[in-house]
C-alpha cells in the first residue's frame, strides 16, 4: 500500500477569503516502511501572507517572493500524490487548499486535476485521534507527547518537518512500524517476526522436564472426582483413556 502522509501551510484559515498554498510537504511510505522519498514544495501565493499565519509557520512575504506559482509545480505535484493514500492531519483543511488550488488551475487550461478525494483515498489521523483518545487534546504536539516522540527540533510548523513527524505519529497510533527491512533474508525475517511479537524459540537441547507421577492417594482422590462428574454428566469418555480403573463404586462395563 502506497501511503502519502502529506502536510501544507497557508497564507491564512480559510480558501474561500481568498487565502492559498505556500508550502507542501509529503513523504513517502509503502507497506508501512518510509521509501525515503519525499516532495517539498514552497510557492508563491500571488498574495500577502497574514501576520497570524506568520506566527505560525514562520514563513514570510520575503521567503516566497522569488518561489514557482502553484500552477508551475501542479503536474509534479499531482503525479506524487495521485492514486495514495494520503495520510493528513485535518484533512478536510489541507484538502480544501489543494482543492482550491487545482479549481482556480483548472480554470485555465483544458487539462484537469483533482479533486483529492476522487483520485486519492484520505485518512485523517486528527478523526483518528479523536476515537482512540476522547476528551483529550489530539494535536500533533500533544500526539508526539502521547506517544514519546521527539519532536524539540520543531518551533515553528513546516510541512515537510511536519509531515516527518506525522508519519511518526500514524506508525504509534497503528501500531507501529515493523523491524524487518526491505532486503532481510527469509531465516531474519522469521527471527525478526518472532522479537516483534514477543515470541522466543526455546533451545532444542534444553534439558527435558522431568515428569512427576502422582502417588496413590492422589490417584484415587482424582478417581473419584472423576466418578463424581461422570455420574452427574451423564456418558462420557474418561475411564476410556489408557490407565485408567474405575472408581470405587463405579459400573463396569458401562457404555461411555
Amino acid at each position: 500500500m502506497r501511503q502519502i502522509i502529506l502536510d501544507t501551510e497557508t497564507t491564512g484559515i480559510d480558501p474561500r477569503d481568498g487565502h492559498r498554498l505556500i508550502e507542501i510537504g509529503g513523504v513517502e511510505m509503502i507497506n508501512r516502511r518510509l521509501t525515503g522519498r519525499t516532495y517539498h514544495q514552497f510557492i508563491n501565493p500571488e498574495r500577502e501572507i497574514e501576520e497570524e499565519a506568520i506566527g505560525i509557520h514562520g514563513i514570510t512575504n520575503e521567503r516566497v517572493a522569488d518561489e514557482p506559482v502553484f500552477a508551475a509545480i501542479a503536474d509534479e505535484f499531482w503525479a506524487f500524490i495521485e492514486g495514495a493514500e494520503l495520510v493528513i492531519h485535518n484533512a478536510p483543511f489541507d484538502v480544501g487548499f489543494i482543492d482550491n488550488e487545482l479549481s482556480m488551475l483548472n480554470a485555465k487550461r483544458s487539462i484537469t486535476l483533482g479533486p483529492v478525494a476522487e483520485h486519492c483515498r484520505i485518512l485523517d489521523t486528527l478523526v483518528m485521534a479523536r476515537k482512540m483518545h476522547p476528551g483529550q487534546r489530539n494535536s500533533l504536539d500533544a500526539l508526539c507527547k502521547r506517544y514519546q516522540i521527539e519532536n524539540g527540533h520543531r518551533v515553528l510548523h513546516g510541512a515537510l518537518l511536519d509531515a516527518e513527524i506525522l508519519a511518526d505519529v500514524y506508525l504509534h497510533m497503528t501500531g507501529g512500524q515493523t523491524a524487518l527491512t526491505l532486503d532481510a533474508q527469509a531465516g531474519n525475517e522469521q527471527e525478526n517476526t518472532q522479537q516483534s511479537s514477543g515470541i522466543r524459540r526455546l533451545d532444542e537441547q534444553r534439558p527435558r522436564l522431568s515428569v512427576i507421577a502422582p502417588d496413590d492417594v492422589e490417584l484415587a482422590a482424582h478417581r473419584a472426582k472423576l466418578a463424581v462428574i461422570r455420574e452427574a454428566a451423564g456418558e462420557c469418555g474418561w475411564d476410556s483413556l489408557p490407565g485408567w480403573a474405575p472408581a470405587p463404586g463405579a459400573i463396569e462395563g458401562e457404555t461411555h
